[in-house]
């Protein structure tokens, strides 16, 4: 008995000693916050593990909005709306953007509106930063952008979001710097509804542009229509490739998707473009090589389906279907060198006489496809049409536009086929449905689910969820009063830790702002 009691006192006084010895340690905070408080302070002062909640209501902002915050790995920081209700931070003028992230590390922002200002969300430092949930509209200028120069922008996620109706240069998102001067990696793009980035105002417009050098990124799920520049512009990576999948895309002012170099493009629905579906040509330093396009549908009214200019290095086009109603279905250009070309059907014929395309049928190929260009179609399969198992079986991909398990069925275009219809979100101008994932280990702090039977990353939540006992501490011992003793010595450490009740200082008072820096925009020089 009283050696148990013996250690219980000695493990409650190392405890004690441990605390008051140590620099400070914070408990975690839930604050509650409305339009009347200071939100720039108390963002400020978030710590990790901390949670601002924002009521409903307009946060109206006269001057630079900026924060730096860094939670951990496993603390992480949120910033979000209060259940059922609706923040939205407005700048009437475009003198500043609407709120500048200096520095987010292990931060989510969750639920908010920002409309107004220059660009609406400008980030200029960041690692495992999540904005997700929020609506972004009627800005001065680009909605989120993280193009500072010199800086990597590590695992961000960007998640379903309602980006629209943006000014000036307009991209709905502008993700890394020209010339590789800055960098985004294995981050991901998913769910988000982008349209209407093509006002009189816009000179240029992207959907979402990721620019060169930036890596291993996930560009997923997103509804993305009336641009005034590509829909997705890609361009080479220095590292591994990007991957382009199960979008849907229709009026994108210049390409659908235009990329130059290390993409999987796959699983993609296009339904019109000023200039062609899918378009691969030289880009600042790339030109068309390690480039697999494969599995998408694409109908273009005026130009073609897809191009392919200036190749360079290994270029595969495979189980696409293809249907141009006065361009070609694939036109090339530079020569063929490179280029494995199968199991393409579709409508226009090809540019280059020595390969060769299926020919297809836009009345039979698909259940209600025409070449308006927007919706209401629908492009999934028929049963009587040139798709259905039809394609190159060394090319399947393992799901198709819906997350649905291919299981090595060659059916050509971004749909498997099902004799019960499409089984998944019609095409329409609303965000797209939830998809599954059958790529294990894509989501990451603050993240979106991970895949099927996969690992999460950072943060995430993983495919399957493990059983057994708990890893936890529990005390169980016959002496409970030299347990209770201990718990409430514990108790009194964080208590003096946070303050106690004595505590005058508010919470913003925790820890000093960074110095904001100057003017609203980073320099940046644009190209086409």
């Amino acid at each position: 008995m009283f050696l148990g009691v013996s250690r219980v006192v000695s493990a409650a006084a190392l405890l004690v000693w441990i605390g008051f010895a140590m620099p400070s340690i914070a408990a975690a905070e839930v604050l509650s916050a409305g339009p009347s408080d200071d939100i720039e302070a108390l963002i400020n002062a978030l710590q990790p593990g901390d949670e601002l909640i924002l009521s409903g209501g307009m946060y109206t902002l006269s001057e630079r909005f900026s924060f730096g915050i860094v939670g951990t790995e496993t603390a992480p920081i949120t910033i979000r709306a209060a259940d059922g209700e609706g923040p939205r931070f407005h700048r009437p003028n475009a003198n500043e953007n609407i709120i500048d992230i200096d520095q987010a590390e292990y931060v989510t922002i969750r639920g908010i509106e920002f409309s107004g200002g220059s660009a609406g969300i400008r980030i200029s430092g960041a690692r495992f930063l999540t904005i997700e949930d929020c609506e972004v509209h009627d800005t001065g200028d680009v909605a989120i952008r993280a193009n500072d120069s010199g800086v990597t922008y590590e695992s961000l996620r960007i998640l379903g979001n309602h980006i629209h109706h943006t000014n000036n240069t307009g991209e709905g998102m502008y993700l890394g710097c020209n010339n590789a001067g800055c960098e985004v990696t294995n981050s991901l793009i998913q769910g988000n509804y982008i349209h209407h980035t093509n006002q009189p105002s816009v000179s240029q417009g992207d959907g979402i542009e990721l620019k060169e050098g930036s890596f291993g990124n996930v560009i997923r799920d997103n509804v993305i229509h009336d641009t005034n520049y590509p829909c997705i512009l890609t361009y080479a990576s220095n590292g591994a490739a990007n991957i382009i999948e199960r979008n849907a895309m229709w009026n994108c002012g210049d390409h659908g998707i235009q990329s130059a170099a290390d993409a999987v493009i796959r699983n993609n629905v296009i339904l019109g473009a000023s200039a062609d579906g899918i378009a691969m040509q030289p880009h600042q330093s790339g030109s068309p090589s390690e480039l697999m396009v494969v599995h998408n549908t694409v109908l273009n009214a005026g130009g073609n389906a897809i191009s392919l200019r200036g190749i360079s290095g290994s270029v595969v086009i495979a189980n696409n279907a293809l249907h141009a109603q006065e361009g070609w279905a694939f036109f090339v250009n530079g020569g063929v060198s490179g280029l494995v070309f199968a199991g393409n059907a579709g409508v226009g014929g090809v540019s280059d006489g020595a390969l060769a395309i299926l020919p297809g049928d836009i009345d039979l190929d698909f259940v209600g496809a025409s070449f308006t260009g927007s919706p209401p179609v629908s492009v999934f399969p028929a049963p009587e049409g040139a798709l259905v198992a039809a394609g190159s079986p060394g090319y399947v991909v393992a799901d198709d536009f819906n997350g649905m398990p291919r299981v090595g069925v060659a059916d050509i275009g971004a749909y498997l086929f099902s004799a019960n219809g499409n089984p998944g979100w019609e095409l329409a101008e609303t965000p797209k449905a939830s998809t599954p994932t059958n790529d294990p280990g894509t989501a990451g702090t603050g993240g979106g689910m991970g895949g099927s039977s996969g690992s999460a990353g950072s943060g995430g939540i993983s495919g399957n969820t493990p059983s057994g006992s708990s890893s936890g501490c529990t005390i169980a011992s016959s002496n409970d009063g030299m347990a209770q003793l201990m718990v409430w010595l514990i108790c009194a450490l964080l208590w003096h830790r946070r303050g106690g009740a004595t505590s005058s200082s508010p919470p913003c008072a925790r820890r000093p702002r960074p110095e904001p820096s100057r003017g609203c925009c980073a320099e940046r020089v644009r190209s086409s």
